[in-house]
C-alpha cells in the first residue's frame, strides 16, 4: 500500500479515504493520531491490527464540535458545560457513560463508557467535518513505542500500512491529552496531560481526583495510557535524579556502556562525549515537547546501550512528563549502588 502525505488543499481526498474505511493519520496539538471512522467497526479493527494494539484498550473518539457527542452520550456530568466551554478545543479528553449500542465494543473496549476529545487543530477539525463522522485516533505509531509528534515519525512506523498522513508539522505539546473521567460523581484524572489538576480545579471550583493506579496486563483500562510500561523505545531507558548525574555517567563508563542523554542544555553541556538529544531549553515545557522525539532519535541512531533521562518535579505539566517517562523507563531510576 502506498502511504500518501496530504496537505491542507487535499483534505477532501483524505476524507474520502476515511469514508471508504481506509486509515489516515492526523495531527493534533498533542501527538499524531491514527484515524478511522469511529462508526465503521471493520476500519477500527484495522487500527488495532496496524498498531499491534491490545483489543481491550479503549480508543478516544475525536469530534469536530460538542454537539457531535450527543449521538452517543447517555448522561452528561453537571460540570460538562463549564469544562467544554473552557477547555475545548484542547488537550482534554472526557469520559462519559454512553447509550447502549451507540458505539461498537471495538471502540469502547467493551466498556459502558467512551472517551471524547475535540482536538485543537484546524486541519483535523475540518477533516472530521468533511468525513461526516467522528474519528478514533490512538497515537499513530507501533503500540507501546514512543508516540509520533511529526508526520515523519508516523511515516517511519506505518509506511505501507495506512492510506495517508495529514501533515501539519511538529505538534506543540508533545504528550497525549489529559483524560478526565466524568462517568461518576467526582471528576477523576485517569491520565495527566497539559490540562492540569490545578487548572481544572480553578475552573470548576471543586476537587478533582488523580488516579495513580497502574493497570496490569490482565486488566482492561478505562483510558488509554494506563499500563505499567508504555511509550518505550527498544534501548533501555533509565531516569536520573538531579544529584546523580556524575555517578550515572561513571557507572556507564565503568560498565563500558555507550550512553544516550535525553536532557536540557544545562546537563547536556556537562557531558559532551555522550550521544545527546538536547531539549530546546531547560524548562519542563521544552522537555515535554521533545520527550518522544528524543527517545525516537536516540533509539533509531542505535549508538547507545542505555538512554539516561532527566526528571522533573511531578506537578503541573511535570506530572504529564513524568507519567510518560516513568512508563518509558519501566519505572526504573538510576541507583548509585546498582
Amino acid at each position: 500500500m502506498e502511504t500518501k502525505i496530504f496537505q491542507i488543499e487535499e483534505l477532501d481526498d483524505a476524507a474520502e479515504l476515511l469514508k471508504r474505511g481506509e486509515l489516515v493519520a492526523f495531527p493534533t496539538e498533542t501527538v499524531y493520531g491514527l484515524g478511522a471512522d469511529a462508526l465503521l467497526p471493520e476500519s477500527v479493527k484495522q487500527v488495532f491490527q496496524v498498531k499491534g494494539r491490545p483489543s481491550d484498550n479503549p480508543l478516544i473518539v475525536h469530534v469536530a464540535d460538542f454537539k457531535m457527542t450527543e449521538h452517543f452520550v447517555d448522561k452528561y456530568h453537571p460540570l460538562t458545560e463549564k469544562i467544554v466551554q473552557h477547555f475545548w478545543p484542547g488537550p482534554l479528553t472526557l469520559i462519559f457513560p454512553i447509550k447502549k449500542n451507540s458505539l461498537s465494543p471495538v471502540v469502547t473496549g467493551g466498556l459502558s463508557t467512551a472517551a471524547f476529545r475535540m482536538p485543537d487543530n484546524k486541519k483535523t477539525l475540518e477533516l472530521i467535518k468533511k468525513t461526516g463522522a467522528p474519528l478514533v485516533g490512538p497515537s499513530a505509531n507501533t503500540s507501546g513505542k514512543p508516540s509520533p509528534t511529526t508526520a515523519e515519525h508516523v511515516y517511519h512506523d506505518l509506511k505501507g500500512k495506512i492510506a495517508g498522513i495529514l501533515d501539519d508539522g511538529a505538534t506543540q505539546i508533545g504528550v497525549e491529552s489529559t483524560v478526565l473521567d466524568l462517568s461518576g460523581s467526582i471528576p477523576i484524572i485517569l491520565r495527566p496531560g497539559a490540562v492540569t489538576k490545578k487548572q481544572l480545579e480553578e475552573v470548576l471550583q471543586t476537587e478533582v481526583l488523580l488516579d495513580k493506579h497502574l493497570v496490569k496486563e490482565s486488566e482492561t483500562p478505562k483510558s488509554p495510557g494506563m499500563k505499567y510500561k508504555h511509550y518505550s523505545p527498544d534501548t533501555p531507558v533509565v531516569m536520573v535524579r538531579d544529584n546523580d548525574w556524575e555517578s550515572a555517567i561513571q557507572w556507564a563508563e565503568q560498565n563500558q556502556k555507550a550512553v544516550g542523554l535525553l536532557v536540557g542544555p544545562m546537563i547536556g553541556n556537562k557531558f559532551q562525549s555522550a550521544d545527546r538529544y538536547i531539549f530546546q531549553d531547560d524548562t519542563v515545557e521544552a522537555a515535554t515537547r521533545g520527550l518522544y522525539s528524543g527517545l525516537r532519535a536516540l533509539d533509531e541512531a542505535d549508538h547507545s546501550d542505555v538512554i539516561l533521562t532527566q526528571i522533573f518535579e511531578e506537578n503541573e505539566l511535570g506530572a504529564a512528563y513524568m507519567n510518560r517517562l516513568k512508563k518509558a523507563a519501566g519505572q526504573k531510576y538510576f541507583e548509585k549502588n546498582s
